[in-house]
């Protein structure tokens, strides 16, 4: 039984699931200020591509890049273990490795000893983002899932905003801990999360699957408003716990007890469905990384990265209160919309060239990162863990995530040789790219609002994906929590007095 129980239990949890993905942010921003600090091109002249310098832009594209792959490998080993070894663990291994990792970048005196650094603190970081929002997902109360996962996500974006400051408060430094210091904060956010997840409770659906009754029940308790009134057999309890497991026998018979063959069957389930759904919303994330393609002088564009990191930041905070309101797909929607459009202004003020087109041009970039934090910062990493069943959860979210990190890597290689080569028209077909996502989201998407992970398992069990809940199916809130949280907070009331 874990120490802390309801809604302190609950903030915990977002807590820890936050600080693992503010380590995310971090360590996606943190590179991008260091790469023409003098200190760091004085340690790396082979990829010092400033002006008169000769360092190999390509071999610079590699050092960055290459953490994606590293990402993309540690997602592969949470599909290969994460569903053996439980979500804790898999999240402490992932915080253990991340922490090597950063340790070997900041002691870097070589490109090789640098590159080696980046692809393990990769590998951790794609065991972590694989794994946290699964088990983040599987905590949480249906009508407060999409408000933990924003808060998750805006958490990151902090990580992103804090790598931006750091870099720009570190490059008035005159020695080597110029890039060392903000290279070695990872291990202290790694560490962090680690002992935070020490303390917390593993997934109590994991733990029924693994047959592990009681202390799955006895986390169920935990996890409620007030635990002191409740009994372990109280009927709706029993009856969420039933839930889950009718789920899972359903799940394992439909995957014929071989969950890496049934990620790519469809079946009564649409196991390969869902999947593809979820890697489908991660590949809309990419497109984030043109924060970085404005070209301005080093200083300036530290800090112009730092108030775009605030904006990003502020941005992201406002699905924590939308977003179980209005719905995925309507924020999906306007998301896209709104990037489409972001993208195709951006083209014509790039193609145009004049100072004030440039002005409108970095205004766009601050309105993308809008659009794209109001619905589809968070949402992409919380429907990986929406849509696959229980049976094959960790492995389809693992399988999003490492979509998420070599579409990212592909995209940093290509789009600086695509803006040498093509220029403005680069934004064009990213412009056609995001609005097409408009009539996938609408025909194919279901809205998942409010619902458990098992009642999200109906709209897609049968000969029809149903895109929205419908009132014959029964009530769209996640009727066994919501009810024993009334009876609950009920007893509480009485027992008071109030």
């Amino acid at each position: 039984m874990t120490i802390l129980t309801g809604r302190p239990l609950h903030w915990a949890i977002t807590a820890a699931a936050g600080c693992g993905f503010l380590l995310f942010g971090y360590d996606q921003g943190v590179m991008s200020g260091l790469l023409t600090g003098a200190a760091f091109t004085a340690q790396f002249p082979e990829i010092d591509t400033t002006a008169g310098a000769g360092g190999s832009a390509s071999l610079q594209g590699t050092v960055v890049a290459i953490y994606e792959i590293g990402c993309f490998f540690g997602s592969i080993l949470a599909l290969v273990f994460g569903e053996k070894i439980g979500r804790r663990k898999t999240i402490m291994a992932g915080c253990l490795v991340l922490c090597v990792g950063g340790a070997l970048q900041a002691c870097a005196y070589s490109i090789p000893h640098m590159i080696v650094g980046r692809i393990v603190a990769g590998l951790g970081n794609g065991l972590n983002t694989s794994t946290i929002p699964v088990w983040h997902s599987e905590l949480m109360m249906a009508h407060k899932r999409g408000k933990g996962l924003s808060i998750e996500l805006a958490i990151n974006i902090f990580g992103v905003m804090t790598a931006y400051w750091v870099d720009y408060g570190m490059s008035y430094v005159d020695n080597e801990s110029q890039f060392r210091f903000p290279l070695a904060l990872q291990c202290l956010f790694a560490l962090l999360t680690f002992a935070l997840i020490i303390l917390l409770p593993e997934s109590p659906r994991w733990l029924i699957a693994q047959d592990r009754h009681d202390e799955a029940r006895s986390i169920l308790l935990a996890l409620l408003p007030v635990v002191k009134n409740v009994q372990t057999d109280d009927e709706p309890v029993n009856r969420e716990m039933s839930e889950i497991q009718h789920a899972i026998d359903e799940e394992r018979e439909a995957a014929h007890g071989n969950s890496y063959r049934a990620l790519f069957k469809n079946g009564e389930q649409k196991f390969f469905y869902r999947t593809m759904l979820g890697i489908g919303g991660q590949d809309a994330y990419a497109p984030s990384i043109f924060q970085n393609s404005v070209g301005l002088s080093h200083n300036l564009s530290l800090l112009l990265a730092g108030f775009n990191g605030v904006a990003y930041f502020l941005s992201s905070l406002i699905p924590i209160w939308i977003i179980d309101r209005l719905g995925r797909r309507k924020l999906m929607l306007f998301a896209a919309a709104g990037q489409g459009a972001c993208m195709a202004v951006l083209a014509g003020t790039v193609r145009n060239g004049s100072a004030p087109a440039g002005i409108v041009a970095s205004i766009m970039l601050f309105m993308f990162n809008f659009f794209f934090a109001i619905g589809l910062l968070a949402i992409p990493w919380l429907l990986p863990a929406e849509y696959a069943p229980l049976a094959i959860r960790q492995r389809a979210a693992a399988l999003a995530s490492a979509s998420n990190w070599i579409f990212t890597f592909l995209v940093v290689e290509i789009t600086p040789v695509s803006i040498s080569n093509i220029g403005w028209r680069t934004y064009v077909y990213f412009c056609i790219f995001n609005f097409c996502f408009l009539p996938l989201i609408y025909l194919f998407y279901p809205e998942t609002q409010n619902l458990s992970l098992e009642q999200i398992d109906k709209l897609f069990t049968g000969g029809k994906v149903m895109l929205h809940w419908k009132p014959s199916m029964g009530d769209a809130v996640n009727t066994n929590r919501s009810e024993l949280i009334e009876k609950v907070e009920g007893q509480h009331i009485e027992k008071s007095g109030v």
